[in-house]
C-alpha cells in the first residue's frame, strides 16, 4: 500500500512539474526554458531537499518510463503525414544520418580522450547520441558504465535541444533537411521533440534520423572503439 501511494505521488508530482515547466516555456520561449530541462532540475532539487532516494521516486517514475514506447510509436503519425515528401529524400537522409552517427561517436570519444578520461568513460560516452535503452545495451556489451551512459544520453539530448538554434544560426544551416538530420542523429528523442516544435516535416526527418542512427551506432560502435582507443 505504501509503495502504491509513493508511486501515485511520484506520478502526480512529475506530471504537475512538467506541466508547469511547459507553461514557463510557452510564456518565455527560449532554448534554456526547455520543459525537459526545467522539469528535471526541479525534480532533482526536490529530491535533494526532501530526503527521498532516487530508487523510491522511481517506484512511480518507472510507470511513466513505460510510456516511452508508445511515445516513440506516436512519432509514426508525422511520418505518415509527410510520407510523400520523405520518399524523395531517402538518400540524403540515409547518408546524412550515417555521417552524423560516425561524427557523434568519434567526436565524443576523442574529446573525452583528449581531456584525459579513462577507457571506461570512453566506452561509455561512445553511444551518447542514441536513446537510453540502446545506449545502455551498447555500453554493457563494451563493458562500460551503464548508469553513466544514461547521464551522457540526457546531456546529449538536452544539449542538442537547447543549443541547436544557436548552432544552426552561426553555421548558417536553415534547411529543414539538415536541421532534422542533425537533431535526430545527435540528440535522439529530445532533439526530435525540439524539431517537432519547429515544424512537422523537420520532426519527421528527425525521427527517421533517430531510428537509423540507433541501428548504425549499434553496429559500428565496437568497430569504431577498436580504432579510437
Amino acid at each position: 500500500m505504501i509503495h502504491l501511494l509513493i508511486g501515485i505521488t511520484a506520478i502526480i508530482g512529475t506530471v504537475i512539474t512538467y506541466y508547469a515547466a511547459l507553461k514557463i516555456h510557452h510564456k518565455y520561449h527560449y532554448p534554456f526554458t526547455l520543459p525537459m530541462l526545467i522539469a528535471t532540475i526541479i525534480i532533482v532539487l526536490i529530491l535533494l531537499i526532501i530526503p527521498i532516494s532516487y530508487e523510491t521516486y522511481m517506484i512511480g517514475g518507472e510507470w511513466i518510463n513505460k510510456l516511452l514506447g508508445p511515445a516513440v510509436v506516436a512519432l509514426a503519425y508525422p511520418l505518415y503525414m509527410e510520407r510523400k515528401l520523405l520518399k524523395k529524400m531517402v538518400v540524403p537522409i540515409l547518408v546524412g544520418t550515417c555521417i552524423g552517427a560516425l561524427v557523434g561517436i568519434s567526436t565524443g570519444v576523442l574529446l573525452a580522450k583528449w581531456a584525459g578520461f579513462g577507457e571506461e568513460i570512453l566506452l561509455t560516452i561512445s553511444s551518447k547520441s542514441v536513446t537510453t535503452p540502446i545506449s545502455m545495451a551498447i555500453t554493457e556489451s563494451l563493458d562500460g558504465i551503464t548508469s553513466l551512459a544514461a547521464i551522457f544520453v540526457m546531456i546529449a539530448g538536452v544539449g542538442g535541444a537547447v543549443l541547436h538554434s544557436y548552432v544552426y544560426k552561426y553555421t548558417k544551416i536553415h534547411h529543414y533537411l539538415g536541421k532534422g538530420i542533425g537533431l535526430g542523429s545527435a540528440s535522439h528523442g529530445i532533439g526530435t521533440a525540439a524539431a517537432l516544435e519547429n515544424s512537422q516535416l523537420e520532426g519527421s526527418i528527425s525521427s527517421i534520423a533517430m531510428s537509423i542512427s540507433a541501428v548504425v551506432v549499434s553496429v559500428i560502435t565496437p568497430w569504431m572503439m577498436n580504432l579510437l582507443l
